[in-house]
């Protein structure tokens, strides 16, 4: 095993939040063009996919009229047809067709304020999932909205970043990284000491920064999805903005947070959306089935409770035991 590996580390804004990169590689590199191409590959990802970005290629799609096929990136293709994918596997759960709720609730773009639930003044809409409402065409990479919708990638294009961020340092050749966006990580290979990369994993506290374990990570990616970092307080009580397509509001279940570990940022961001909007009862389940990797952390009262889905085999946590 080399022993004349040089660690670095690189890190700058996109999304809202910022991007790190630790990687291993020969002294002498040129930090700044690998500098440069994380920037820009992390900056394309933020100017499809960002609703926060009026020019958006996603704020582009969602103003089109429907019956309209719309030229899109092929990385924005591929994160459509993953969506759609997933939304099916998840029966729904995972849905990004959310973008109306998300700014009826005072999630989206601008300064909104939410005095009352805006369930409480008209009756919920009729929902119309991704998967039904949208057409993608992957071989001429455009898509087509077959009714008006407005379309939410926040639950997915963080993970594809760090995917891309991990493409982006194997094209220097480099094999022993770790790169990650906010929460989301990817890891491949092991530090030169022969050691794995290791993620802390955040209790689910609002407000309050404490780790409640650590987990090894090689070859594989790792998000967590949880109720502890945006909220707001409507009328009295506080939502979370992880928002249920099957009720049209925010999350109302007794999960704190789901962490999932997976081959790929995109799956890893995804499904842990999908799993905290399932629940604390049919997230396991559905997890256990597809053979998953996941952490399920529930409200216990003024603690919390930890289940652990590993290989399909369904754990409950010790106390105080920390999740490797």
């Amino acid at each position: 095993m080399s022993t004349d590996l040089q660690r670095y580390s690189l890190s700058g804004e996109t999304m809202g939040t910022r991007y790190t990169a630790l990687f291993y590689a020969e002294t002498g590199i040129d930090t700044d063009v690998i500098g440069q191409d994380l920037a820009h590959a992390v900056g394309r990802v933020d100017q499809q996919m960002s609703t926060w970005k009026a020019n958006s290629d996603l704020n582009r799609l969602n103003a089109a009229p429907e019956q309209e096929w719309v030229p899109v990136p092929r990385e924005m293709i591929r994160v459509l047809s993953a969506a759609l994918r997933i939304n099916q596997q998840s029966n729904g759960a995972f849905d990004i067709a959310v973008g109306d709720l998300v700014h009826a609730w005072g999630f989206g773009p601008g300064e909104q304020t939410v005095t009352q639930p805006p369930s409480a003044t008209s009756p919920p809409p009729v929902r119309l999932s991704a998967s039904a409402g949208l057409v993608v065409d992957t071989r001429h990479n455009q898509v087509r909205k077959r009714a008006a919708l407005n379309l939410d990638l926040n639950g997915i294009a963080k993970g594809f970043g760090v995917d891309e961020l991990a493409r982006s340092l194997e094209g220097f050749g480099i094999t022993r990284y770790l790169v990650g966006i906010d929460g989301e990580m990817r890891a491949r290979g092991v530090k030169p000491d022969g050691r794995a990369w290791a993620v802390a994993l955040e209790k689910p506290n609002r407000g309050v920064r404490e780790v409640m374990g650590v987990m090894e990570l090689s070859d594989a990616a790792i998000a967590t999805s949880g109720d502890y970092r945006q909220w707001v307080d409507v009328a009295g009580r506080s939502y979370a903005h992880t928002m249920d397509p099957a009720t049209g509001a925010p999350l109302r279940n007794n999960l704190a947070a789901v962490t999932v570990v997976a081959p790929t940022g995109l799956l890893a961001d995804a499904w842990a959306t999908a799993l905290m909007v399932l629940g604390e009862n049919e997230g396991p389940r559905l997890a256990q089935e597809r053979g998953m990797d996941a952490l399920f952390v529930l409200h216990d009262g003024q603690d919390f409770k930890e289940i652990y889905v590993s290989d399909g085999k369904l754990q409950l946590a010790a106390e105080g035991e920390k999740q490797r």
